[in-house]
């Protein structure tokens, strides 16, 4: 089951879990409602037969998938592409990632007081992280995570950097997250 909890601000080594002492985690549901993350475990050893994948992708419409491998062997220039995910920023479009081997971690913006949420992920975990959503992406101390991206029509991968609040994906974000996220 997925972990997520409320992490300090420790600007050191971003791959470690800065957890406070003791940490606060959260529940699924309270992720959810406090930042409209949606969360699936999908089975790594039946996924693309057992249905579940296909009946996410055909509800949500998500018409295109690719996969990315994030490691010093597979990453050009890795150590600055870290860092460029690691860059606070927000998307027109969900980032949904699933999860086939490895682990990592994002980190979202919690909707009531601006506090960093670490989520982390691993083999057969499915997050989906709404539009509008200041959020970043680090690899955990393995150095290593391969994922499926998928998308609705042709995929739009352009982060915009904090601030962007007066983005309309932002500020439909804001809207959603004072009346309620629907699943």
């Amino acid at each position: 089951m997925v972990r997520a909890w409320f992490m300090d601000d420790d600007p050191s080594d971003q791959r470690s879990e800065h957890q406070l002492n003791p940490p606060e985690f959260l529940e699924l549901a309270e992720l959810f409602n406090n930042t409209g993350v949606e969360y699936f475990k999908l089975n790594g050893a039946t996924y693309e037969s057992d249905g579940l994948l296909d009946k996410i992708r055909r509800e949500r419409g998500y018409s295109y998938e690719d996969e990315i491998v994030c490691s010093k062997e597979c990453l050009p220039d890795y150590e600055n592409k870290l860092k460029n995910f690691f860059t606070e920023h927000l998307h027109t479009d969900e980032e949904i990632r699933f999860v086939i081997d490895g682990s990592g971690y994002f980190d979202v913006r919690n909707g009531k007081d601006d506090r960093w949420i670490r989520i982390e992920v691993i083999a057969g975990d499915m997050i989906i992280i709404p539009s509008g959503i200041y959020h970043r992406f680090t690899l955990d101390t393995k150095n290593f995570i391969r994922a499926k991206r998928y998308f609705v029509g042709e995929p739009v991968w352009l982060p915009y950097n904090r601030p962007a609040d007066e983005m309309q994906c932002r500020k439909e974000y804001l809207r959603k997250l004072e009346t309620g996220f629907a699943a």
